[in-house]
């Protein structure tokens, strides 16, 4: 019979968690609730006795200084009852975690089908709230319904006795596990078959895989393991193997791109070959410290002499857009699984964020499933719970809002590892796969999670049918297998080592396969959460914290016995062969047999019509503006606009101390609140050499051009590595592309050829600015199809795409960390100079935005001649010259101007005809404009001959100093008082908009 302990604070403790919920429901719906105190349920499913389950209650579960606790229902005084717990199948960490602990205390193991869920009820007390309010607090707050169930009781309704009662979330499949033969006899019926079971086949591929089963040799082979047509664990693996997020069909694919400016028109074979991977072969040649790219789950790089260091870029985009918190924490931990499985395995030290949402107080007709406010929290909660739990620092981040944005958010999320130049004499970004070797399965256990979208396609839905077709990372059970696999890697023990993402055991035993040249798998030796999965599901399921490893059997017993030490399940579930196929049985009958080298060939590219029409033909104008009049309400504006304002609210829910390793933090300056340029970590404790992180995000370009939207992101998040002290002939990047369907069709995509030639012009940009900074691609993704279908006010459907979107991130190496520089100015009558020229440059800026206005001049980039600028700015870093260093980013020489002055809480006077500029500017110009290449930096006086030395035949200029009084004061260029503002309004305006969130 199940049992129950509830747990909750002291009446005389403050329930921070009942606190959070006070504040959302104001701040969401104007509910205001006077108190809310949150109690903790576990239900035991287990035969435990009484007293079993006290001791569990006493020694685990309540802390007996802060805590109370009982095994019948608390009485908690309340106005309404919100019970919140999961639905089955979906990832109960704590539970999960709650049962590892109950084992240790009692010396004993559950049984297979025992398990320990874990619940809430929130108990409200507010004489006006409704049962309107709390459902939707309920609905809106604390449940999403493809997760969780929840429900609502108001006094007549609670029985203080019984409580919610037992709800036990367990999964019972009444299905007996089948492999299904499935007739191909024309291309139509495989088009259906495609569109029942949501294989997503492209219609191109499905002549060529009717071939192959048709094909009388292949007929042959599959006769002697009594196959005939295909089965449906076949049809799931190719269709896993050919999605564009296994295959990278788009960037792999043909486009056929003219350009109507000029005419002129090009067919491009592959975007991927000809301007990622060719430019950064080529830069590899002359790049010792560029170690591995291109094929592993990670790029290596050279830290030191005897340290690589890995790094990767992933977007978790739909997932995150169904369930906040499950799709932020899933693409949190699965991308440390990359550097996990890069080379023989790196050790992880860092992680990084980027959220693009709607605005945050949307107030449209739109119906997005989650509205933005409460999407950007959930995500915002899963990264910070996947990197806090995992010990991982998360040092930078950024947070990007537009309408765009409403359709689909995006997650881009960063990982980096660390790991030894050699393993027992070997490089340990080598490794390889032999016949005979053992298919190793680590971690956790398979369900249906991430099943294409679709969670028991074979079974009747009831209580009891699993809902996890959102995964649920976990940071402890991956913390754990994380550990393990690092001291087996230091043994010797493992030959090769990859993630199970995408596609589960499909897609990293398939590809895997391919170094040995074939396997053979048994599925029914995979580790199950629960029975009743069919032998496709359990091969295309994408359960988390799951590793695939290659060993050589003579080492099995010592990695079994490593794993058993960390409390990592560890499986032999196959062994990798020579044979050319892949082999796949289930109690001894053949499920699959298929060429290896099926999803390597044979199949056509993918087809794209890209026409570029420039925005002056799309009707973009620069807009004529009348002369400002006030110029310091103006800056004050812009400071407040939410793609500027401070979000420390968010930075502060990271931790970026763990490990040890921070030298420039997230946030920098006198008090400690202004955004850093980038993040500097140690990851070598030992040694005083740093590691730069830094990236950037400016999709707003796009609306006018995507080519220098690109050019522009990837010069920003150079400068940023820069300006803390980055080497920058050691530069690496990661690309990772977010674009909105570019296959043209009149009636759903109408602008699929104007998306098409955008994807293509930024690659061109992409290329030439690789190629100008010296910056390799170590790594990097592509995220198609960002475009959402939202309901409107009248049940109309509206298609919101987000805007062409590239995050890109810059790795470098700084051999001092003594030597970084952080944007705050430091000392009054320290010279404030400007490097880099001004330019009318306000096209798709914060300052025509604020106005309604896009624009026609978008700032362009100038690469090599920027190169040798930023040679000489790091140059100046290196030899201590600089007391600060800012880039100038969104919002203008004003905006950041502002930052420095904010960061010091000192003065800064400057006089804008001094600044460099393209012409004679007006001043809000010279304020606003977005021009790149460009540095805000501060010299002592002793100092400045030196710099200007250094920066002769550059366009740069003192145009004032540090100031002793707390303002920035501005002088036009005519010579008269601009504005004044103290440092204490302008951060009261860049505060505001989300300063009751920090």
């Amino acid at each position: 019979m199940p049992q129950r302990i509830e747990i909750t604070l002291n009446e005389d403790l403050v329930d921070a968690e009942g606190e959070a919920l006070r504040h959302k429901a104001r701040n969401y719906f104007g509910i205001d609730l006077e108190t809310v105190r949150t109690i903790s349920i576990v239900t035991i499913d287990a035969d435990l006795s009484e007293a079993q389950v006290a001791m569990a209650r006493r020694e685990i579960f309540t802390n007996p200084v802060t805590q109370v606790s009982s095994l019948t229902p608390l009485p908690v005084d309340f106005d309404w009852i919100i019970w919140v717990g999961f639905r089955p199948g979906v990832r109960d960490n704590a539970g999960a975690t709650a049962v590892e602990a109950v084992e240790d205390l009692l010396h004993m193991k559950f049984s297979p089908g025992q398990a320990i869920y874990t619940s809430k009820r929130y108990c409200l007390k507010g004489g006006g709230i409704t049962r309107q309010d709390a459902e939707k607090i309920a609905g809106e707050i604390l449940a999403n319904d493809i997760i969780q169930q929840y429900a609502v009781y108001d006094r007549n309704a609670w029985d203080p006795a019984v409580g919610i009662g037992f709800v036990i979330p367990k999964v019972i499949l009444d299905h007996t596990p089948e492999t299904t033969t499935l007739s191909i006899d024309s291309d139509a019926t495989l088009a259906r078959l495609s569109d029942e079971r949501s294989l997503s086949l492209n219609p191109n591929d499905i002549p060529t895989i009717r071939a192959y089963f048709l094909d009388p040799a292949v007929k042959r082979q599959r006769r002697a393991v009594n196959l005939g047509d295909p089965t449906d664990v076949e049809l799931e693996y190719i269709s896993q193997g050919r999605s564009d997020h296994c295959n990278h069909n788009t960037f792999g694919g043909r486009f056929h791109y003219q350009d109507l400016s000029t005419g002129e028109g090009e067919t491009i074979e592959s975007l991927f070959r000809t301007y990622i991977e060719r430019p950064t072969l080529a830069l590899k040649q002359r790049k010792p410290w560029v170690i591995s790219v291109l094929w592993d789950n990670a790029g290596v790089g050279q830290f030191d002499n005897d340290t690589y260091y890995t790094i990767t870029g992933e977007t978790h985009n739909s997932p995150s857009n169904m369930e906040a918190y499950g799709g932020a924490i899933t693409g949190i931990v699965g991308i440390y699984r990359d550097p996990m499985g890069t080379g023989k395995g790196s050790r992880l030290i860092m992680g990084s964020y980027g959220f693009c949402v709607g605005p945050r107080d949307y107030a449209g007709d739109l119906k997005p499933r989650l509205h933005p406010k409460r999407l950007l929290d959930g995500v915002i909660e899963g990264v910070r719970d996947g990197g806090n739990k995992s010990g991982i620092p998360t040092p930078f981040g950024q947070v990007m809002f537009h309408p765009g944005y409403m359709g689909k958010c995006l997650v881009f999320v960063t990982a980096l590892g660390i790991m030894p130049a050699a393993i027992n004499g070997e490089p340990s970004d080598q490794k390889t796969i032999f016949p005979g070797d053992l298919v190793i399965m680590c971690g956790g256990r398979v369900g249906k999670d991430g099943i294409h979208g679709v969670t028991a396609s074979s079974a009747t839905f009831s209580a009891n049918t699993p809902a996890g077709h959102v995964q649920i990372g976990d940071p402890y059970t991956q913390k754990k297998m994380h550990d393990f696999l690092l001291q087996a890697r230091d043994e010797g023990l493992i030959r090769f080592i990859t993630d199970n993402g995408g596609g589960g055991l499909s897609s990293s035993v398939g590809e895997s396969a391919r170094f040995s040249g074939g396997c053979e798998i048994q599925l029914e030796k995979v580790p199950l959460k629960y029975d009743g999965l069919d032998q496709w599901e359990i091969w295309v399921s994408e359960s988390q914290e799951r590793m695939t490893v290659a060993i050589d059997p003579r080492h099995l017993a010592r990695f079994m016995e490593l794993s058993t030490l960390h409390a990592v399940e560890s499986t032999v579930i196959g062994t990798y062969t020579d044979s050319g196929k892949i082999h796949i049985t289930y109690n001894g009958v053949t499920c699959a047999y298929i060429d290896l080298a099926l999803l390597t060939s044979a199949f056509p590219k993918w087809e794209f019509e890209a026409v570029w029409q420039p925005p002056a033909l799309r009707g973009l104008t620069e807009p004529v503006l009348g002369v400002p009049t006030d110029v310091a309400g103006l800056l004050l504006d812009l400071l407040a606009r939410p793609n500027i304002c401070s979000k420390t609210w968010v930075a502060r829910q990271y931790d970026h101390e763990v490990q040890g390793t921070s030298v420039i933090k997230p946030l920098v300056g006198a008090a400690q609140d202004i955004p850093s340029d980038a993040a500097v970590i140690r990851p070598v404790l030992s040694s005083d050499r740093g590691l730069v992180f830094s990236q950037a995000l400016i999709p707003m370009y796009s609306a006018i051009d995507a080519y220098p939207m690109t050019t522009c992101t990837i010069d920003e998040a150079v400068r940023r590595a820069i300006a803390v002290g980055a080497d920058p002939e050691h530069l690496g990047g990661v690309d990772n592309f977010c674009w909105p369907s570019i296959q043209y069709d009149p009636q759903t995509n109408p602008d699929g050829r104007h998306k098409a030639a955008q994807l293509v012009r930024s690659c061109k940009a992409l290329e030439r600015m690789c190629l100008a900074y010296g910056i390799p691609l170590l790594s990097g993704k592509d995220s198609m199809y960002v475009d959402g279908h939202l309901p409107g006010r009248y049940g109309e459907t509206h298609k919101v795409s987000a805007l062409e979107t590239l995050q890109f991130s810059v790795t470098g190496v700084i051999d001092d960390v003594c030597r970084c520089m952080t944007l705050d100015a430091k000392l009054t009558g320290d010279r404030v100079w400007v490097v880099g020229l001004t330019r009318n440059e306000l096209g798709g800026s914060e300052y025509y935005e604020r106005l309604g206005k896009i624009g026609l001049n978008v700032p362009e980039v100038d690469p090599e001649a920027f190169a040798e600028r930023y040679r000489r700015v790091a140059e100046a870093g290196r030899k201590g010259i600089l007391a600060s260093c800012h880039g100038i980013y969104r919002g203008g020489l004003g905006v950041h101007l502002a930052m420095v002055a904010m960061a010091g809480e000192l003065g800064i006077h400057v006089d804008l005809s001094k600044v460099p500029a393209d012409g004679a500017l007006r001043d809000d110009t010279l304020l606003f404009s977005e021009s790149a290449g460009r540095f805000i930096v501060t010299v002592a006086p002793q100092n400045e001959a030196a710099f200007a030395a250094i920066m002769d035949g550059q366009p740069a200029a003192c145009v004032g100093e540090v100031t002793e009084v707390p303002q920035l004061t501005m002088t036009g260029t005519d010579g008269n008082p601009l504005a004044t503002l103290t440092v204490e309004l302008m951060k009261a305006a860049w505060k505001r908009p989300f300063g009751d969130l920090i």
